[in-house]
């Protein structure tokens, strides 16, 4: 990406940047949700819901997209960025290390990449690429284990986490070869199928949580930021930002995912940040430019 280029789209890099940051807090958000009873499908079905009652009132009424090929791909849009990733990595979260599953699911730049270079003859791996993902990837390693390097293996919690990343990665690229339609129409399309899709998994394991649960602020408080501001605002959001600077770009910023999940859950659930994690915060800025600047 060109220089000039760059500094036409910096309002569309600044708001990807802040879109994953908030993202980022949502792992403390949803390991909150899931101590206090919810289940992963239930937490993503509430957000989703709460996310396209909102988006409806400001999108257009248009129901169906141009072609039934379109359509079947926001169907995919919908599995592979809604109920497949979140119920993967919420499942992961409940069951296996809050650590393993940040780092691999912050893999999901580094998927996109190697999808994109198999899959598109546009993509090719530039020098600033590959240094920008090796360097990110040793930063979010640095952040995530937070001076504690111990890495115990779950093998069904870190497939699970695999597969979010994977869902990621094939939604960033989904994302891209779907052009003439608005973000706000594309995420209000990604909400009611991530809705529809996740549907058959209550038939397995039915709605447990109790309705007089809601009535604390810990539960409807989390659910309404998960809902309203990292589903509604942030996925209408990050499907522009996707358009303007493109798949690979965006898919960039996750990287900054595990920096406000360190912050955040030090300010709410107490644990500590050492220099070995601002280090990795460092290395992860360092990288995302580099990536960027390829």
């Amino acid at each position: 990406m060109n220089p000039s280029t760059v500094r036409s789209h910096l309002g569309y890099h600044v708001v990807g940047a802040l879109v994953v940051l908030i993202w980022g807090c949502t792992f403390v958000n949803s390991k909150v949700l899931l101590q206090h009873g919810l289940q992963a499908h239930e937490i993503f079905a509430l957000r989703f819901l709460f996310a396209y009652l909102c988006i409806w009132f400001i999108s257009p009424r248009r129901l169906w997209a141009d072609s039934l090929r379109d359509e079947l791909q926001l169907v995919l849009l919908g599995m592979t960025g809604g109920s497949l990733y979140f119920v993967t990595e919420n499942e992961a979260v409940r069951i296996d290390y809050v650590n393993n599953v940040s780092f691999i699911v912050c893999t999901a730049p580094l998927l996109t990449t190697l999808l994109a270079l198999a899959l598109l003859r546009s993509v090719r791996a530039t020098r600033p690429l590959v240094m920008g993902s090796v360097a990110a990837t040793l930063g979010v390693a640095l952040v995530v284990f937070n001076g504690h390097f111990l890495l115990k293996l779950n093998p069904l919690g870190d497939l699970l986490a695999l597969s979010a990343a994977l869902c990621w990665a094939v939604y960033s690229l989904l994302l891209r070869r779907l052009g003439g339609y608005g973000a706000v129409f594309v995420t209000r399309k990604v909400f009611f199928y991530g809705l529809v899709t996740v549907l058959p998994l209550f038939a397995v394991r039915p709605w447990q949580f109790p309705l007089e649960g809601f009535v604390r602020p810990v539960v409807w408080g989390n659910l309404l930021f998960l809902g309203l501001v990292a589903s509604f605002g942030c996925f209408a959001l990050w499907s522009l930002v996707s358009k303007k600077i493109g798949a690979l770009h965006a898919s960039n910023y996750i990287y900054l995912n595990p920096i406000s999940t360190v912050v955040f859950s030090a300010l709410v659930l107490g644990e500590s940040m050492t220099w070995l994690a601002c280090l990795g915060s460092a290395l992860i800025l360092l990288g995302v430019y580099w990536s960027n600047k390829g």
